[in-house]
């Protein structure tokens, strides 16, 4: 029988740094909550708001996989491997941390602020060489559609990270609904909803709701209004 894990966007831990403003679904840096340390696989799922010209200055990392998706803005991104780009709506950035690596994202704008989703994955393998990667992603292409931005395998399509992990984007007009298939038997799926309203299996979803489903083999999804979601299967 599967099991679900209904999270209001409410309910999410917050901090307000001035330049940053952030929503945490699971527990991170100050917000500590026993019963929200993960799913599965998926350890961190930050909503931010990053100010106008301000950042996150450079810091390590290690043995994590790190997913940016920029919903609003512009993202700079520098890093120890020599990898400077910029990043926006319709790109995906993922950084492989491995053995060790340093970053810093900033908001490249001066007058606008940047809003992103960041995430962690915890990889199936430890200790590998650190990479960076991005791509533009055609969400026209997610219109009533699950859209593939992220996969284990670096042939297909979308960015890849060590770990069993598929991320999906779609775009539901209201009252479309669709059957989301599982890729792999004893994985879990995470449906974030970015805006509108959703229907999963019974249960209702507004923006920036998520919910948590581990245990089924497929999962309905229905838009009672225009929305978009983020749909990310890991092992659990």
């Amino acid at each position: 029988m599967a099991k679900f894990f209904y999270h209001p966007a409410d309910s999410r831990g917050h901090a307000d740094h001035g330049w940053l403003k952030s929503n945490h679904t699971f527990s991170f840096a100050g917000y500590m909550n026993a019963e929200r340390m993960n799913f599965g696989a998926l350890r961190v799922l930050n909503d931010d708001n990053v100010e106008a010209g301000m950042g996150f200055g450079r810091h390590p990392h290690s043995n994590m996989e790190i997913i940016s998706i920029p919903l609003e803005g512009e993202l700079a991104h520098n890093d120890s491997m020599g990898t400077g780009s910029v990043i926006k709506k319709g790109d995906i950035q993922v950084m492989s941390a491995g053995t060790g690596m340093e970053h810093s994202e900033f908001n490249n704008s001066k007058t606008d602020p940047v809003k992103f989703l960041q995430i962690w994955i915890v990889p199936n393998k430890q200790n590998v060489e650190p990479r960076y990667d991005q791509q533009s992603i055609d969400f026209k292409a997610a219109k009533n559609n699950f859209l593939q931005i992220l996969s284990p395998d670096p042939d297909d399509a979308g960015v890849w990270i060590h770990q069993d992990a598929w991320f999906h984007f779609a775009d539901f007009d209201a009252g479309y609904a669709r059957q989301y298939m599982m890729k792999k038997p004893d994985q879990g799926l995470y449906i974030f909803v970015l805006n509108g309203e959703l229907d999963v299996e019974g249960q209702k979803l507004h923006s920036r709701d998520g919910l948590g489903i581990a245990g089924a083999h497929d999962v309905k999804i229905k838009a009672d209004t225009n929305a978009e979601f983020l749909l990310m299967e890991v092992p659990v």
